[in-house]
């Protein structure tokens, strides 16, 4: 019996573009919902190129939002984006906490 195969990880873009589509919202329809840090939504092709992963979220209020509209936990988005949420990263950890913990959290995601 051969060992079940791990399947690629969703990137950012994907995991957005497969809710998204999950949820029966076109480009046009999410990118309408999801407001820059000035009020002013999203274009339709600057969602395109985030789902095509030719582009990262460029703020966290913008992951926020689509953890929100999309219904997916913020803390799997700033992992794909390769982000740390804002109260991640203003703790005023010291050197040797931060290396702690980044030390324990991968040991945790590798599961060993």
């Amino acid at each position: 019996m051969l060992p079940p195969e791990k399947s690629e990880p969703l990137t950012f873009g994907r995991r957005i573009a497969t809710a998204r589509k999950k949820l029966g919202l076109s480009l046009k329809e999410l990118a309408s919902r999801i407001k820059k840090d000035d009020g002013q939504a999203i274009s339709p092709q600057y969602l395109n190129d985030i789902e095509h992963d030719r582009r990262q979220p460029d703020s966290p209020h913008l992951i926020e939002q689509f953890a929100t509209m999309l219904g997916i936990k913020a803390e799997l988005l700033y992992f794909d984006a390769g982000r740390l949420s804002a109260d991640a990263r203003n703790t005023g950890a010291d050197e040797k906490t931060i290396v702690a913990a980044y030390q324990a959290f991968r040991k945790t995601i590798r599961g060993k």
